[in-house]
């Protein structure tokens, strides 16, 4: 087994060589200047050069309109969500103690700041990418792309950095009983994540639908103005929308995920008297996360050499091409994790007295893979490439209620696979490691976050 320093190192390096990529993609994709591409413009006559720069321009002014709602929306929201914290802080003081409560508002700030990272890249991306695929769409992709690394990397570095950093604060600073009880204690991350997401995920999304539908109520119906006409104002509103909704809500959503998920399987192995006799065994939930961040590096470096995009069908085989090669190459570190991390066997509590340390590799296995086919499912059901949705528009033709009915039967239609892929997998990994087990397929599916 792994001893603490090798244990240590490998969930803080990864975090920091995360951070330092995402601050690497940010300078690239600040250096993309909006300046209409000269070389272009250089080949065209003198009227069609003026044309451009007012269309840069126009993009210019309309990105930073964008920009300034849904700075002004998440600062209204993000107002709420503070007297939220303080108002359920004194509630959980008096209920669990100050080392819960200090660690939800640990969760809730960085669930915040998680949120406010993958907006500002993503209203600082979205027209440098519109920009760039104006040259190519292989320019463009590249862009989107980068942008969506900040994110993705910075979210689960400071995840996990943070986590680290507050199980190793309670350590010295509170005298508990038992390790169960610091991390029972320490699950209140978990809870300010989620509860943070509640307010990201449902506020942005009920504020972007409600401009959504606005948008084409009053500018198609009264005014006949095209889809995503920027004249109308429900139109700016519908894209601020999109970047608090889609993007700072979802990644307040996919912190709280993975900080549930994770302390969920922390407070388990804690109540194992094997596995919290060792360092490397309870951290073992926390190195699946930073190691994925590894994973994740190498999957950017392999995508680009094994999907070039050239043109429009190459983004859709790239971007499923990124899901695949993380889940693959995921695979294999799974298992050096669980074979040096764990006992060769180890008792999770009554009725699993003799769980192998295969048996975990297994169950995250599932998640891993279980993420994978609810991906392509879902991509399946939704994407415009595929019958279902082309059969939908085909009922359109006919009614708007055909459409409705036929549609709302596609929906259940897509749940069968993931509730079938849940199912199996929540059935085996219980059945091999009990809740621990659980716990830590949900890690799994999280592991190419």
């Amino acid at each position: 087994m792994l001893d603490k320093l090798a244990v240590n190192s490998l969930i803080v390096v990864p975090a920091v060589l995360g951070l330092l990529w995402s601050a690497k993609e940010w300078v690239s994709v600040s250096k993309v200047k909006l300046d209409g591409h000269p070389d272009l413009l250089a080949k065209q006559d003198s009227r069609a050069a003026t044309s451009n720069k007012d269309i840069v321009n126009e993009m210019i002014k309309i990105a930073k309109t964008i920009q300034d709602g849904a700075m002004s929306f998440l600062f209204a929201e993000y107002t709420y969500m503070a007297v939220y914290i303080v108002l359920f802080s004194i509630v959980l003081i008096k209920f669990t103690g100050v080392p819960t409560t200090i660690a939800f508002v640990v969760g809730a700030v960085t669930s915040i700041l998680c949120g406010w990272i993958g907006m500002m890249i993503a209203v600082y991306t979205n027209v440098r990418t519109t920009h760039q695929c104006w040259r190519d769409l292989k320019s463009g992709f590249d862009v989107a792309i980068q942008g969506g690394c900040v994110m993705g990397l910075s979210l689960v570095s400071i995840g996990v950095l943070a986590l680290f950093a507050l199980i190793e604060v309670f350590k010295k600073m509170f005298d508990f009983e038992s390790p169960e009880v610091m991390y029972e204690a320490i699950a209140g991350y978990g809870l300010g994540g989620s509860s943070i997401a509640l307010f990201g995920r449902v506020g942005g999304g009920i504020y972007t639908k409600a401009a959504d539908v606005g948008a084409d109520l009053s500018g198609k119906n009264d005014y006949g103005l095209e889809e995503d006409d920027y004249r109308n104002p429900a139109c700016i509103a519908d894209n601020v929308g999109d970047n608090v909704g889609d993007i700072a809500g979802m990644g307040a959503d996919l912190f709280g995920s993975f900080a549930e998920s994770t302390c969920a399987a922390l407070v388990l192995a804690a109540s194992s008297p094997d596995l919290k006799q060792g360092w490397c065994s309870l951290m073992y939930p926390v190195l699946i996360s930073s190691t994925g961040i590894v994973v994740g590096l190498l999957t950017l470096l392999v995508q680009s050499a094994m999907y070039p995009v050239n043109g429009m069908p190459d983004v859709e085989k790239a971007l499923k091409g990124i899901l695949v090669i993380s889940t693959v190459l995921m695979s294999p570190v799974v298992v050096a994790l669980s074979k040096f991390c764990l006992a060769g066997e180890f008792s999770m509590g009554e009725g699993y007295e003799h769980v192998h340390w295969s048996y975990c590799a297994i169950s995250i296995m599932l998640g891993l893979w279980s993420g994978l086919i609810i991906g392509y499912v879902t991509e399946y059901y939704t994407s415009h490439s595929y019958s279902p949705v082309r059969e939908i528009s085909e009922t359109q033709k006919q009614s708007a209620a055909t459409g409705i009915i036929y549609g709302l039967a596609l929906g259940y239609l897509s749940c069968i696979v993931p509730v079938v892929c849940l199912g199996i997998t929540i059935l085996i990994a219980h059945t091999l490691c009990g809740m621990f087990g659980v716990a830590l397929g949900a890690l799994g599916m999280l592991g190419t976050m």
